[in-house]
């Protein structure tokens, strides 16, 4: 891989063919693990400045309606987390000269708080072209990684490396972004002491962000002469678009019954072959009929954005015997296609090498892109799903890559509930999409099985026979990981937020290691750890399973206020919990020790100041935390693991932290994580 240093430029044709389409990667890593930051582009013509708002993509205004920007989102990796953007180079209006990209971070913090800070580059087949790492970032809020430029009829990248201490919005304004501030939204600072005041009003900004351009306007140019409008700081990008309501309307059936007519019927399916079939179909008919579906699915293989047709059941010649790929998916853009052949697999089948190293055969010979498999199987870095081997000898490179049911089902989700669509009828189709993909019978469950060696391990842990460096406790740990990959993504399917894994081990570990220690872990104490960063929640949500006794633990813990008194804080926060569960645990966290006070919700109600330590010593947080028996069965039917693990997630989300305060905003200061309820 190409490493550049910082101010170097390199031409992306000298590295690699397949350049219409690219990926670029923004990394980092935070010794706390609490480290975040969001990135942003801005399109420049040759004045360096954006020809009007529309042309500054941020986590508002994520997707360029020509498909020439769109960003990906954060995406786990076996050390952190990776922020991705999809490039298509050749849907760029010819008066853009530059393309930057950036990087902010919110709430005070700087990028000289966080590690292994680098910018990675790959073409349209996945393959990594360069690297930018950068040492030395500085106390700086926003940062420029790189920037894209054209030089003579072809496109180059340059290491910027430079950073803003005016934050976000300094940058933005820097290139001829209109930033509209809303003096209306600013919090009136609550007085510290009394926890009897009133609970200040909050801005209308997301609470964890800056307010910057809240809503960015239709990617509309302005006409000539015309002066280009001001960003409102009034949301009104997610009215251009259609999301279902979130309460049906009443059912004009006679009884309950009747059941509704559905588009994709699923009772006539008998055998896993006919599920494979359909599924495949109903997927590939409904990306080709809403683009922002298609394209959201292909952009992170490296597919252009255009026209895009799909087919089933298509025969390909190989040796003697033709084969017949599940699905083809193809895109056409300026007279050139993109090409992806489909392997499908549900109800839990695993994929077979066999076919999918036929697959990629075919693709290289016919100058295919890509080879797409879709199951119920999450892929995890570093341990590939099939063994398939790459000839080297072959000019023509083809991209293998992996979707799971539960990603499909999350972008429907994302789109038909928060971000919308073109239009109603778009709409509809996607939840009737995701009514087949979550229906018993459709096969297309996700993640649901945790293997094999989950029992032994079970037994082994029970009789205290399960030793130090089995396999088949790495195993289990294996799948662990795929299942809190798989609860981040329903969870943030239906708040409509970013949900990730958290990554605790230094970038460059190899992943493997990280699931070595928690096997060692597993055999040590019994026990199955992980944790999830909900965007806009005050701390990280922990969850842990104890094979030893069959119980779940969900937690967060959350910090004592900056200011106020030890009772003021108690008080608040059982006030604030009032819908808690009675049996919601309560932990008072104690500099310099292992734990304070603690009691139920149902105990400590009547009495706040029974969380206070008697000791006098300084409280650091609380610790909220609900148990739950977990299934024993290995598999994701109602007695499952599986399920509970699904179910105390979502419990604990929806009875417990959606009573904390978000995160105060540098627009919204609070001297408290938790106000007067």
């Amino acid at each position: 891989m190409y490493q550049l240093i910082k101010g170097a430029n390199v031409g992306l044709a000298a590295l690699s063919e397949n350049v219409e389409s690219v990926m670029v990667s923004l990394d980092w890593t935070s010794p706390t693990g609490e480290g975040d930051a969001d990135v942003s582009v801005l399109l420049l013509n040759t004045d360096g400045k954006v020809r009007s708002d529309a042309d500054f993509y941020f986590y508002n205004n994520p997707v360029a309606a020509d498909g020439s920007v769109q960003l990906l989102g954060k995406a786990p990796t076996g050390s952190g987390n990776q922020d991705r953007i999809s490039f298509d180079l050749t849907a760029v209006p010819q008066d853009i000269d530059r393309i930057v990209v950036a990087a902010s971070r919110y709430d005070g913090a700087h990028f000289g708080e966080l590690d292994d800070l680098q910018l990675t580059l790959s073409d349209g087949s996945g393959e990594n072209l360069l690297r930018f790492a950068i040492d030395d970032p500085g106390s700086v809020s926003a940062f420029i990684f790189g920037e894209l430029y054209r030089r003579g009829g072809e496109w180059k990248l340059r290491a910027v490396g430079q950073g803003y201490e005016s934050g976000l919005a300094g940058l933005a304004t820097d290139f001829g972004v209109d930033i509209e501030d809303d003096a209306a939204g600013e919090a009136a600072d609550a007085a510290p002491g009394d926890d009897d005041r009133a609970e200040p009003a909050t801005a209308a900004a997301p609470a964890d962000r800056p307010h910057l351009l809240e809503a960015v306007p239709a990617p509309r140019r302005p006409d000539a002469g015309e002066k280009p409008r001001k960003a409102s700081a009034r949301p009104r990008t997610a009215r251009r678009k259609v999301t279902l309501p979130k309460a049906a309307k009443a059912s004009l059936a006679e009884n309950d019954s009747w059941r509704p007519a559905r588009l994709f019927p699923v009772s006539a399916l008998k055998s896993d072959r006919d599920r494979e079939m359909r599924a495949t179909s109903v997927l590939l008919s409904v990306m080709a009929q809403i683009p922002e579906f298609g394209r959201r699915l292909t952009a992170g293989f490296g597919a252009p954005a255009g026209r895009m047709e799909t087919f089933a059941e298509v025969s390909l010649p190989h040796g003697d015997t033709p084969r017949r790929p599940d699905g083809v998916i193809r895109v056409e853009r300026a007279g050139k296609l993109w090409t992806a052949l489909v392997e499908t697999k549900t109800n839990g089948n695993a994929l077979k090498a066999e076919q999918v190293q036929a697959y990629m055969d075919i693709a290289a010979r016919r100058g295919y892109e890509a080879v797409v498999t879709l199951s119920n199987d999450v892929a995890l870095d570093g341990i590939p799903l099939v063994d398939v081997k790459i000839d080297g000898r072959r000019k023509h490179k083809v991209a293998l890559w992996h979707l799971s049911w539960a990603e499909v089902a999350h972008q429907a989700q994302m789109l038909i509930r928060h971000e919308g669509v073109g239009n109603m009828a778009h709409a509809w189709l996607l939840q009737e999409l995701l009514h087949y993909l979550q229906h018993e019978n459709s096969g297309c469950h996700g993640f649901q099985n945790m293997g094999a060696s989950w029992v032994p391990v079970r037994n082994g842990i029970d009789d205290e026979t399960l030793c130090h460096g089995d396999p088949r406790a790495l195993e289990v740990a294996e799948n662990w990981e795929r299942l809190i990959r798989q609860v981040c993504l329903r969870l943030g399917g239906e708040l409509g937020q970013k949900v990730l894994p958290v990554k605790r081990t230094k970038r460059g570990v190899d992943p493997g290691a990280s699931r070595a220690l928690l096997a060692d872990r597993l055999c040590l104490e019994g026990r199955l750890h992980a944790e999830l960063r909900i965007e806009g929640t005050p701390g990280v949500l922990a969850v842990a399973a104890d094979l030893r006794t069959g119980k779940l633990r969900t937690s967060i813990d959350i910090p004592a206020p900056a200011q106020g008194y030890p009772l003021s804080w108690a008080k608040r926060l059982i006030r604030r919990l009032a819908e808690a569960p009675a049996d919601l645990h309560v932990e008072t966290l104690v500099e310099g020790e292992t734990g304070g006070p603690r009691g139920t919700l149902e105990r400590l109600r009547p009495e706040p100041a029974d969380m206070l330590p008697k000791n006098g010593a300084q409280i650091t947080g609380f610790r909220l935390s609900l148990f739950k028996g977990m299934g024993s069965s290995r598999g994701n039917a109602e007695s499952g693991f599986i399920r509970s693990v699904d179910d105390a997630v979502h419990r604990f989300y929806a009875t417990v932290v959606t009573h904390l305060d978000r995160p105060a905003s540098r627009r919204t200061p609070s001297p408290e994580p938790f106000a007067a309820g």
